[in-house]
């Protein structure tokens, strides 16, 4: 059976639903912290059990008789992530799973200028050390954290943002659906993946482009310190710590830590994946 951790999520759900066009329901089981939210993958036939990482005996009967786990990286950062990394990969081992699968990025690195990155890093030694098969899934930079930062453009029509360099902005479809195929087709890599990225790297004075063609009106790019994008998120009401990370992409993109383009991601999903013109014009016409 394979098992996914965060299945109510953006790209649990949408790899749940890609394992489902490839297996019989009951190859699946999904770990979930509310099983309320997974109803409807019950009624499908999916198993179906409560799993917190916050509490370990939830994991162990959540993960039972997992040939495969793929454990969905925890949207949190540092100890915090990397604790509840740990908890969850104990109880993966505990219960036997085959192989242990996780979303990691590209970039991952103990000496990142993005904590999360290094918090992946971490993650990876902590799948390494249990000697049992492992997979760790380079992502690319997900596009919804580039739409995010351009919400306010897409009224201003001004890129207000801080210095960046070239990321490799990749959608969640098209990784959850290489993330299904890994899975269905057991064993296709065995440690970290080459990273798994959009066609193209690009910065936001590129993206100030896409989007003048995509709204057909012009667009800005203004470079603004680092000081006062945090003081602007800051009142915005994200929490200090959130704005630190924000704005420690910029400084991680600034040193090409998100720019490698590869074609991996390609070839198992056997099409060319989502430009970033195009997910943001799905997103704008929403």
């Amino acid at each position: 059976m394979i098992i996914v951790t965060g299945a109510t999520g953006k790209l649990g759900r949408r790899t749940v639903e890609h394992l489902l066009e490839r297996l019989p329901a009951d190859r699946v089981g999904v770990s979930v912290r509310d099983p309320r939210r997974a109803g409807d993958l019950a009624d499908r036939g999916v198993r179906v059990r409560r799993g917190s990482f916050d509490d370990p005996a939830s994991l162990a009967h959540a993960f039972e008789g997992a040939d495969q786990l793929l454990l969905v990286s925890l949207d949190r950062t540092g100890e915090e992530c990397v604790n509840g990394h740990r908890a969850a990969i104990d109880a993966a081992v505990k219960a036997g799973a085959g192989r242990i699968l996780y979303t990691s990025q590209a970039g991952a690195a103990h000496d990142s200028r993005f904590q999360a990155c290094r918090d992946h890093a971490r993650t990876e030694d902590l799948l390494r050390a249990t000697g049992r098969p492992w997979t760790a899934l380079r992502n690319g930079f997900y596009a919804a954290s580039a739409l995010r930062f351009l919400e306010a453009a897409r009224h201003s029509g001004d890129i207000a943002l801080p210095a960046d360099g070239p990321v490799a902005w990749t959608g969640h479809d098209d990784l959850a659906e290489a993330t299904a195929v890994i899975l269905a087709e057991e064993g296709r890599f065995e440690g970290p993946t080459p990273p798994l990225t959009g066609p193209a790297a690009l910065d936001f004075d590129a993206v100030a482009g896409m989007a003048a063609r995509v709204t057909g009106r012009p667009f800005t790019r203004t470079v603004i310190p680092g000081g006062a994008f945090r003081e602007q998120a800051l009142a915005h009401g994200a929490p200090a710590p959130i704005a630190d990370l924000m704005l420690s992409i910029f400084a991680a993109a600034r040193e090409g830590e998100f720019a490698a383009v590869d074609p991996t991601l390609a070839r198992l999903i056997g099409r060319k994946p989502a430009a970033f013109q195009e997910l943001l014009e799905r997103a704008w016409a929403a």
